[in-house]
């Protein structure tokens, strides 16, 4: 698949107005034509918001936005169909077991949410943090969840830095180091079958019965980037 990615150059001297743009991407867009070119990716900062109606008046559609700028992308050969890749297909969740020197677990609970008043394992996105990934225990996946997409939740032992608690005071009401199996015998934990099941691997996990999935440093077959295998034992 032949890609051209067109970058708008925001060190130009000249401001970029809308007419500019239109009349610069509708010449590119001959020329692409020419080239053979079938793929043409626009990345606009967000302070070029202004432009993307140019765009849009000649083909371009969204792909994707992130918080600093917008992707559209346009298929030149209209007689066969595109080959773009869609957007991300996943939503991906995170649930850390964290255990202190005690073998104590360390619990929240939500300000909001249809779990308030539970104490549960501190969940979210996936967000960097300062911790020290110990292995992924288990995971689940869902289809149609958030916005249509698969949602995948990993459950990951982690090793804390150091154990004083900070919460984020936005969303949690409080924050402990809890007993593993006080917090496994709660009766909202209890009943659902899916926070059951992971209850009990953590249980199993303290008590040194489970192996999880560790990370095994390696490289991809095509090149020499370093990436990670996640497996059992073996």
């Amino acid at each position: 698949m032949d890609f051209l990615k067109f970058h708008v150059n925001m060190k130009t001297e000249e401001p970029m107005d809308f007419l500019k743009f239109h009349t610069m991407l509708k010449a590119s867009i001959s020329y692409w034509r020419l080239k053979g070119k079938k793929g043409v990716w626009i990345k606009l900062p967000i302070e070029l918001a202004r432009l993307v109606n140019a765009a849009v008046k000649e083909g371009f559609w969204y792909h994707h936005a992130e918080a600093t700028y917008l992707m559209l992308v346009y298929w030149i050969p209209h007689e066969i169909p595109h080959t773009f890749p869609a957007n991300a297909s996943h939503h991906i969740g995170i649930g850390a077991f964290v255990l202190n020197q005690d073998g104590q677990v360390l619990v929240v609970k939500e300000k909001s949410g249809k779990i308030t008043g539970t104490w549960k394992l501190p969940t979210g996105v996936v967000d960097e943090i300062e911790t020290e990934f110990v292995e992924l225990l288990a995971f689940r996946q869902s289809h149609k969840s958030f916005f249509g997409k698969s949602d995948l939740f990993f459950i990951c032992m982690l090793k804390p830095l150091n154990f004083t608690i900070k919460k984020q005071e936005a969303e949690i009401e409080e924050a402990k180091w809890m007993p593993m199996e006080e917090y496994a015998s709660q009766s909202k934990v209890n009943q659902s079958e899916l926070s059951k099941m992971i209850a009990n691997i953590c249980v199993a996990k303290k008590e040194e019965q489970y192996n999880g999935f560790s990370a095994l440093l390696t490289t991809t077959g095509h090149s020499a980037k370093k990436c990670y295998l996640y497996s059992n034992n073996i």
